[in-house]
């Protein structure tokens, strides 16, 4: 067997610290500079959740009323609720004949 290779099976171990996990202490100024990033994190984080959450609620808005709001309802969309409104007058105006109005 030769002397400077590991036995058969077995993996060799390197000594690589990872980045993150250095074994030197912390200056007060590297605290600082990691509080003050984590701070700026935390703000920015809140920024894109709040503006997430404003987009999501106007495409909400825009999907429940299509009509109203400008450049919301494309010319098609607008023929398709006029076509809409005239079917449902249609079958409210059937339904009060047969006596079944749904006013009442």
């Amino acid at each position: 067997m030769s002397q400077g290779l590991p036995a058969a099976g077995s993996v060799p171990q390197r000594n690589v610290a990872a980045p993150g996990n250095q074994s030197q202490p912390q200056s007060p100024e590297d605290d600082d500079r990691k509080v003050r990033r984590r701070e700026k994190n935390r703000v920015a984080a809140q920024r894109s959740r709040k503006k997430q959450t404003q987009k999501a609620d106007k495409l909400h808005e825009g999907s429940l009323h299509p009509q109203q709001g400008p450049g919301l309802a494309t010319p098609r969309t607008r023929h398709m609720l006029r076509k809409d409104q005239s079917l449902l007058a249609s079958l409210g105006a059937k339904l009060c004949k047969e006596g079944l109005c749904p006013g009442r």
